[in-house]
């Protein structure tokens, strides 16, 4: 297993971290997983409140290897998320859930916000409870996990007050880049949510994984060594629930050298040919939104990206049949349900023949 440091802390963390939020059903399968990756050398466990079981479980694996792992889990906001005890309630559940008396690398919101962080942490006196709550040696380095811009997540890392972040990072969404460039020379240690984009980068068919030379075994061993060959990620969590994927994920981190610099080259060369073939069917502006008919017309292409473009046909036809589910963010009408209204064309910048690319989205993912 390969380490790293964890910005000025000093700490040397494992490239690969356990991500436990999608752990088998089976508890004593799961203990069994996690404390599997301890004896392989893995040494950071991330864990969060809103994963259901995932802390108390966390606990159970943790017996007998908490000299040798570092945990990590997340306090969320609530209904009471300007109130003192809310946060510290949650606080101390975490510990007791876990079993531990400190954590090590807290979370102090699960998806902070620049927002969040003016108002709660900085106007409400949220920072007084975190201070205090390190001052008594309940927490060991104050950090954050963060979906917010990247312009956002910059002002964070500039405030001095975390150590690290936690924040995704992917082949397919490599938006943070700039992030994670700033964050190393900061000193600020960069964890990494979702290499595998979610899962969307294990499944079968992912063309990038025949443009390097040697090619590889699967697509996750791929954009696994993608994530970790950027120098200033420290660890990737991966939420195993498999030994298959542990055994898999740690051979991976165990190699010297993630990526040779012929293998970076090729792969760098080959995103920059899929960004433009993207481009083709659409760059996310938005601009041709709203759509009279509630078409999502910028969700239903990026769909078709990650089938024509990516070859991820099945999570592509997945995501293209979620749409019609109100529950999911993304909510809105397929590309089947355009009714050729024309309103949409005139304000696409990239001059897309917008209706008729819909059509083949239609018959591409469409059941």
């Amino acid at each position: 297993m390969q380490y790293r440091k964890f910005g000025k802390t000093g700490v040397s963390l494992s490239v690969l971290g356990f991500g436990a939020m999608r752990l088998p059903k089976d508890e004593d399968e799961a203990v069994q997983l996690m404390q599997r990756s301890f004896e392989l050398g893995v040494n950071y466990l991330d864990t969060a409140v809103i994963y259901g079981e995932s802390e108390r479980i966390c606990g159970k694996a943790l017996k007998g290897w908490r000299d040798k792992v570092y945990v990590s889990t997340k306090n969320p906001l609530w209904g009471d998320e300007y109130k003192e005890e809310g946060w510290w309630e949650r606080f101390e559940g975490s510990l007791q859930r876990l079993d531990i008396d400190c954590i090590d690398f807290y979370q102090v919101i699960h998806g902070l916000s620049w927002d969040t962080y003016t108002g709660y942490l900085q106007e409400r006196g949220g920072m007084d409870l975190i201070r205090k709550a390190k001052e008594q040696g309940m927490i060991n380095y104050v950090c954050i996990s963060c979906h917010d811009t990247p312009e956002n997540m910059i002002k964070l890392i500039d405030t001095g007050e975390f150590a690290g972040l936690t924040i995704q990072y992917n082949l397919l969404d490599r938006v943070n880049e700039e992030v994670i460039a700033y964050a190393h020379e900061k000193g600020v240690g960069i964890i990494i949510m979702g290499p595998v984009g979610g899962g969307r980068l294990a499944g079968p068919g992912l063309k990038l994984k025949d443009t390097i030379p040697g090619g590889v075994k699967t697509s996750a061993e791929l954009a696994l060594r993608f994530v970790i060959s950027n120098p200033g990620v420290t660890s990737a969590i991966s939420g195993m629930s498999e030994m298959s994927q542990l055994l898999e994920n740690v051979e991976v981190c165990s190699r010297e050298e993630s990526l040779s610099a012929d293998e970076k080259i090729a792969i760098e060369a080959a995103l920059e040919e899929n960004k433009k073939l993207m481009e083709l069917y659409c760059t996310g502006c938005k601009y041709c939104m709203p759509c009279p008919n509630n078409v999502n017309i910028p969700a239903n292409f990026r769909y078709m990206n990650n089938h024509k473009v990516w070859g991820l046909t099945e999570n592509a036809k997945k995501g293209y049949d979620s749409l019609s589910n109100p529950e999911n963010v993304e909510w809105g009408n397929k590309a089947s349900d355009c009714t050729e209204c024309g309103d949409c064309e005139p304000k696409c910048p990239q001059n897309i023949k917008i209706m008729e690319q819909l059509k083949e989205v239609a018959a591409a993912l469409g059941s």
